[in-house]
This record gives structure tokens, sequence and C-alpha cells, in this order.
């Protein structure tokens, strides 16, 4: 089934309750919905993106609904929440369609602004047909929906000498505590029975990096994902608890898959591993506590991943960062531990998904780095590393550093029996930078994250 996909720009003027005069207001917004968007029947879709209000709120995690009906009800409903000096505050206003001036009316929303359910502010915000309406009509895309829990199903078909895994990563955006879940079928190279294991871990902005561990317990074959007696990961919901960590979670994910590796090497397990997200995002609800503390999280970003294979790498490196907007960048770099791919440079699978788009546009693209044949390079280290890369018209920078006192270190054994080192950062800072070509190198984006990427590096 496919779906719709589009970015929109308005710009407008506000008038906050009990202030004097107007201030600028500007809304960068991203568009989802589950189906193609037809003008005679009601769409649905969510809402992400940045919302400005000048001097008083600049919130790229800005989150809502949109009904699309400009023939059954004659209206375009938004609906946006957003942070403001630490107030949440939710837009909301329609276009009302008119069919004897259809310009005009689509492309001005009055609305009203909420703090709970008392008003705090009105305004108008316009669409500029002048300058935004091409770069509108070339962003739709109607991308292939793929429901995540396809994806979530257990992939093992009972060969020895493979492992499995179902992990998430999030961040408590009211404490910036990091969460990592980590849950792992492994099946040994000398044909004894699978068995399940895993772990829970936070990392604090301040204190010490806690986890414990959970199994190993016999593999009880479940039809729809990761189950144990104390511990599921199942579509939508995770379940557990290990040592004085319990948890309660629903995933709400947001947007498509994204395939790290090529796609075809998730359907037909022929390299020795890979790795794909069944949502690029997630957002998660619910109660996380360790000790005497409780997180309660509420849309709290993250994203649930995969991963099934022979085992882990030689070496390798990883990085899950949410750039804001609903834009999300994805990095795996490792090098294999086959005899001849290990003297290998460290092969490259970067996806980063900006504006509905994902670029490269197959992930091959960036992996061949490491075959001497492209531009994409990996530089492993601790607490940085990096990683480079450039097509045609694009190159981007990426660097990730891991604070020691936010790293936690775990060992554990592949298949095979070798033994596995994880150094994994819920809570690490990296800086993107991504430049375009215009007779020369000009830049495009940058992010800065401070304690909100998810990173990882880790060897044999």
């Amino acid at each position: 089934m496919r779906g719709t996909v589009f970015t929109e720009t308005m710009l407008g003027t506000v008038r906050l309750d009990g202030e004097p005069g107007e201030r600028g207001i500007r809304l960068d917004l991203r568009a989802e919905a589950d189906r193609v968007l037809l003008p005679h029947r009601t769409t649905p879709a969510r809402l992400t993106g940045r919302a400005r209000i000048t001097g008083r709120a600049d919130d790229p995690r800005a989150e809502g609904e949109l009904e699309i009906s400009p023939i059954a009800r004659r209206r375009i409903r938004y609906r946006l929440a957003f942070t403001a000096d630490g107030r949440r505050l939710t837009l909301d206003g329609w276009k009302s369609v008119d069919p004897r001036r259809p310009v005009a009316s689509m492309t001005v929303l009055p609305f009203t602004l909420y703090e709970g359910d008392a008003r705090v502010g009105r305004g108008v915000l316009r669409f500029p047909v002048l300058t935004g309406l091409l770069p509108f009509l070339l962003g739709f895309r109607f991308p292939r929906r793929e429901d995540p829990a396809e994806h979530l199903a257990p992939r093992w078909s009972g060969r020895p000498g493979r492992t499995e895994v179902w992990y998430t990563t999030l961040t408590d955006p009211a404490s910036g505590t990091g969460v990592w879940l980590h849950h792992e079928l492994t099946a040994p190279a000398d044909g004894s029975e699978p068995f399940a294991h895993g772990w829970a871990a936070v990392f604090p902005r301040e204190g010490e990096v806690r986890h414990a561990r959970f199994g190993p317990v016999p593999w009880t074959r479940p039809a729809d994902g990761f189950v144990t007696e104390d511990v599921t990961r199942t579509a939508g919901r995770l379940d557990g608890s290990a040592g004085d960590f319990r948890w309660n979670l629903t995933e709400h994910p947001q947007g498509p898959p994204l395939f790290t590796f090529p796609r075809w090497s998730w359907r037909r397990p022929l390299l020795p591993a890979a790795q794909m997200l069944p949502a690029a995002r997630a957002t998660y609800d619910g109660a996380f506590s360790y000790g005497e503390t409780t997180l309660n999280l509420q849309r709290a970003p993250g994203a649930p991943a995969r991963i099934y294979g022979h085992g882990n790498a030689h070496r390798w490196t990883w990085l899950h960062a949410e750039l804001g907007g609903g834009d999300v960048l994805e990095i795996v770099a490792a090098v294999s531990t086959r005899p001849v791919l290990r003297r290998l440079p460290p092969l490259v699978f970067l996806r980063l998904r900006q504006n509905g788009r994902t670029w490269p546009r197959r992930p091959e693209r960036s992996a061949i780095g490491g075959l001497g044949l492209g531009r994409f390079r990996a530089g492993f280290g601790l607490p940085a590393w990096t990683v480079t890369g450039r097509t045609a018209l694009r190159r981007i920078r990426v660097e990730v550093n891991q604070p020691p006192e936010r790293t936690l270190t775990l060992e554990y054994r592949d298949p095979d029996g070798a033994r596995a080192v994880c150094r994994n950062s819920e809570s690490a800072d990296a800086r993107v930078v991504l430049e375009r070509w215009w007779g020369r190198w000009r830049p495009e984006a940058t992010w800065v994250l401070d304690g909100t990427a998810h990173a990882e590096a880790g060897e044999r």
C-alpha cells in the first residue's frame, strides 16, 4: 500500500495574550499519511517539524495531526504541539476551503494557541505561493507503506551459528536520560540449544551509568517477537524486568522502515549480518524504573532496530541520530570477521533521511568505499570516531564523541563462542555537517547533538 509524504512551510504573525504587539511565527512541517491523498475523501496525517515564534519558541520536535478534507468537510485542519519558554502549547486552526477563491482560502490558516484548555494567543499563517509552491509540489512522495510488525517477527530458521537481535534506544525528553533495551537470541554454532538473553541500561546526563542483565533462558520459538517469562518485545509493546529494572512501554512508530544495509540483504541473508530499523523513528510512552528512580516517558524519541546474522563484526561502530523535524541519520561501519574481508577498510553503511528522502539513494553507494571504489570512510577510535563521505553533489562529515563517564562496556559471546565487547552510550554527542556542490562546496545543514546521540563502538 502506498502512503503520502509532503513538506510545507508557512509564515505569519501571532499575538500572545497579555503582550503588546505581534510576533513572527514560522512552521516548517512534514506530513505523513498512511494512504494516498485524494481530495474527495478525508485523509488523516501525522505532523512533525519545527515551530518558531520570535523571542519565544524554537522547537525542532513539534508534533501533531493534520486532517485533509478539502471537499468532504471543506477544510484542512492543523493541530500542532510545541514547547515555548518551557510551556507546552498547542496550535489549532484550519484553512476553510472556498471553491470560489481556492488559492486564497487554501493558503491562509487562522489559528488559536492553547496551553491546556486555556487560550493564550491568536494569529494567522500564510503559505508563500510565489516562493513555496514549486518546492511544495516537487516534495510530494508516495512511499510504499510497510507494517513495522512485519519486521519484528523472528527470522531464525533453526540453523546453528546464528544470532538475532531486537534493540531499542530512546531519550527521555524531560531528564535527558538515555535508555537501551537489548533482546538477543543466540543459536550456538556447536548445535547446542538456543537461548534468549539481553540487558537494560540507563545513561543519566549526570550520575552513574547502570545496567542489568536478563537470561539466559531457553528460546521458546515465539511467533511475533521476543518473548520470555520476564521480558517481552512485540509490535508496539516492551515489557520486562531485570534486577532492579522495570519497564512497561508503548511504542508508536513514526515513518517507514529504514534499511541500513541493502533491502535484499535483510530479506535474503547472504551477508554475514544485516541491520535495519522497522521504523526510522518512534516515540515511547510509559514507565521505566531502576532503583528508586522512575522515568515517566511521554513521547520520548527513539527507534527500534533489528540485526540478524552470524554474529558481530571484527570491529564496528554504530550511530542513531534524531536530527529534528523528522530527519534521522543511521550509520553502521564495520570490518568483517571473514578472513579476506578483514583486510579491507571498514565498510560504511550510511543512511540520511532528510525531508522524506533517503541519501545515498542505495546503501551500496556508501559501502563500496571500503572496497576502495567510493569516498565513504570511517575512522575508528574512542572516545571519538568519525565517518566522512561524498557522492557527486553532496558530502557529509560525522563526528561522534562517547564520553567515558557516559559509556557502558559489556562483554558477551557470539554463536561461535568468541568474546565480543561493545562500548555503548545512549547519551553521546555528535556533530553532522552536510554540504552540497554549487560550483564549490556550500553548507546545506548542520546538526549538533548534545547528549542525545545513540552510539556504540565494539570489537571481537
